[in-house]
């Protein structure tokens, strides 16, 4: 029998070349669609390869009748808070009209589901942690505004065309996969996690530490880590509740366990046997103090449990991927 054909729009980038991996292992062939625009073409290894842009409409028409997938995977937007708060249109143009787009081509083939890579930062600054899915989103920057349209367009899609959903909200994305297949390769690097291992081991700049004056135990923001694989296999559970006849939902990916910025330095330092040049920088725009999931809902539905998000493991599977790609 001849393997489901999924689109994933987004493939060539950091989640979703994971997630394109965890479903070809799960027996689908996953169609990876990206511009490239931050994508690399080189993380496409599990499938066929689509060249296009999520905007650009008769592509997308073009891709579904060629292929026939029987779900969409959407990962394909921008994710940086502080240029989203300094280019707030070019975030509402790919992220909501792009999706818009998206939904719309899925709508007119006749496809029924789509999971989509949503965020922690819809929730804004709560007021009570661990966060739940029924914690009010209140957005403090464009791009968790944009996210927060999109699983408002995807809640109304149901009911109006029978476009069941999935939107996962991921809290902090880190790690790399185990095997070294793939990693990440952004440019600028904003995530902490590969910035503090690649000054640890001499291939970076020392690290900025955004902010030490936050309401938190040390000064440092607080997050919630989970493994980019724990992410990927998350994905795969949403599409097969679908397959069985899920109903829209949205759900938070995270781990429930806080971690400041000092603590990560502090666990890289162990891990490396190494020390962690730092300096210090004001604030970022955008950022809360702190943000941890409760994911029992996720844990529940999906039939899913994190399990390579301790804080050793991303470090080491990071440590790895850095090494591999520096001679380190």
């Amino acid at each position: 029998m001849s393997a489901i054909p999924i689109l994933v729009t987004g493939g060539a980038g950091y989640i979703g070349s994971h997630t394109c991996k965890a479903l070809a292992a799960a027996g689908y062939l996953p169609i990876t669609l990206d511009n490239l625009c931050r994508g690399h073409r080189d993380a496409v290894k599990w499938g066929p390869f689509e060249h296009a842009d999520i905007t650009d409409r008769a592509a997308l028409d073009r891709i579904l009748k060629k292929w026939k997938p029987a779900a969409i995977l959407h990962f394909a937007g921008l994710a940086y808070v502080g240029e989203s708060v300094t280019d707030p249109g070019l975030y509402w143009r790919v992220n909501v009209v792009g999706a818009f787009t998206l939904i719309e081509a899925a709508r007119d083939a006749g496809i029924d589901k789509f999971v989509f890579s949503s965020t922690c930062a819809t929730y804004g600054i709560p007021d009570v942690l661990p966060i739940t899915e029924a914690t009010p989103q209140n957005p403090i920057n464009p791009y968790g505004y944009t996210k927060l349209a999109v699983e408002r367009l995807l809640a109304d899609m149901e009911p109006a065309h029978g476009l069941r959903s999935i939107s996962l909200r991921y809290f902090n994305a880190a790690g790399a996969d185990p095997a070294g297949e793939i990693g990440w390769d952004h440019d600028p690097d904003t995530r902490i996690v590969p910035l503090a291992v690649k000054a640890a081991l001499g291939v970076g700049p020392a690290l900025s530490v955004l902010g030490t004056d936050y309401p938190t135990a040390d000064g440092t923001c607080v997050r919630d880590y989970i493994h980019v694989s724990d992410l990927a296999a998350a994905h795969v559970q949403a599409l097969k509740i679908l397959e069985a006849g899920a109903k829209t939902q949205r759900l938070n990916l995270g781990t429930g366990r806080g971690i400041s910025i000092r603590e990560l330095i502090a666990s890289v330092e162990k891990v490396l046997d190494r020390k962690v040049p730092v300096v210090t920088s004001p604030r970022r725009p955008g950022d809360p103090p702190t943000l941890v999931a409760d994911a029992s809902a996720a844990q529940a539905a999906l039939n899913w449990t994190p399990m390579r998000s301790d804080l050793d493991s991303i470090i080491a599977d990071a440590a790895s991927w850095v090494r591999r790609h520096h001679n380190r």
